[in-house]
């Protein structure tokens, strides 16, 4: 038997007064309940109990000792209690970490009506586009765009992620007017590039059977490594870009920005919940996963749609 069996054996024979109660309470037998307070006595070199054919009697250090184990053990009760709440309730701390678009154009407008459905759950969020561990940076919840590679980790897809190219309306009238490699090698680019790695996404893609790999003029292109300040850009016509659904998606809605093709690549690449392989999920995830999706499944995001389809 453990100590920890032990101990609970030891208060249960102070709140029963008797072995045989505290065996009767616990489904086993007085002389399991005797043999364990035996080897705590053991174990500390001091008796605890004065033992009677009626009943037992805690000795000074006995109580002194007792009233240790009982604060430990209130603790412990209160701490899993508060975990259980935490648990159980619509309550707790999320941090979540979000890509920048992404996070700035789907998930903060969804923000304020979590907050009124949920108001005990406090929030983090923290926007980047790198990676970062979600365990020992303390992340409840993550939301990846592009191909996964954590196997560690639990993954849900909210949707796909095609990639198109658009323009403001007149630049991107003149690009579907002549959808060559060398017209569009003319046109003026925006290009992204990855903070973490510096290298450019390359403007490369397949549209309707053909293969374009763009090499640009070097004066034809603007270099940047934000996708908010790229769309910023490409809806006051300084050049086309090659962004995701959800990168242009309030662009194209509003109309600064139309869209001159959806290319056919990236179909394997989506945007996915993760967070952490454990067994027991908090309440307080489950339903801001939950609330994600439905929030999304109304703007036409689901696991096998996006807008671009709706």
């Amino acid at each position: 038997m453990n100590k920890f069996k032990s101990l609970h054996l030891f208060i249960s024979v102070i709140e029963t007064g008797s072995f045989a109660s505290a065996a009767k309470r616990h489904a086993t037998d007085p002389s399991t309940v005797s043999k364990a307070i035996k080897r705590l006595e053991q174990d500390i070199g001091l008796q605890l109990f004065v033992r009677s054919t009626r009943k037992v009697v805690l000795t000074d250090v006995g109580q002194e000792y007792a009233q240790t184990v009982q604060g430990i053990y209130r603790q412990l009760e209160d701490c899993e209690a508060g975990l259980k709440a935490d648990n159980d309730d619509d309550c707790g701390h999320l941090t979540i970490n979000l890509p920048v678009s992404y996070g700035n154009e789907y998930v903060v407008p969804l923000i304020s009506e979590f907050k009124r459905r949920y108001p005990k759950i406090s929030l983090e969020l923290i926007f980047s586009d790198e990676y970062i561990d979600m365990i020992s940076h303390s992340i409840d919840l993550t939301i990846r765009s592009g191909n996964l590679s954590d196997s560690n980790m639990i993954a849900q897809k909210l949707s796909p992620m095609p990639f198109v190219i658009c323009g403001a309306p007149k630049l991107a009238k003149t690009a579907r007017e002549s959808m060559t490699l060398d017209a569009l090698n003319s046109l003026p680019w925006l290009m992204f590039r990855f903070k973490q790695t510096g290298k450019m996404m390359p403007l490369s893609f397949q549209f309707q059977g053909q293969r374009f790999d763009l090499a640009p003029h070097v004066s034809n292109v603007t270099v940047l490594n934000d996708g908010g300040a790229m769309m910023n850009l490409c809806a006051d016509g300084v050049g086309l870009c090659l962004m995701p659904h959800f990168s242009a998606k309030r662009w194209v809605m509003s109309g600064d920005v139309e869209i001159v093709a959806k290319v056919d690549d990236f179909a394997d690449m989506g945007v996915s919940v993760v967070y952490p392989n454990r067994e027991y999920l908090p309440k307080r995830t489950r339903l801001f996963i939950d609330f994600l999706k439905e929030s999304l499944a109304k703007q036409g995001e689901s696991h096998s749609r996006t807008w671009l389809e709706s």
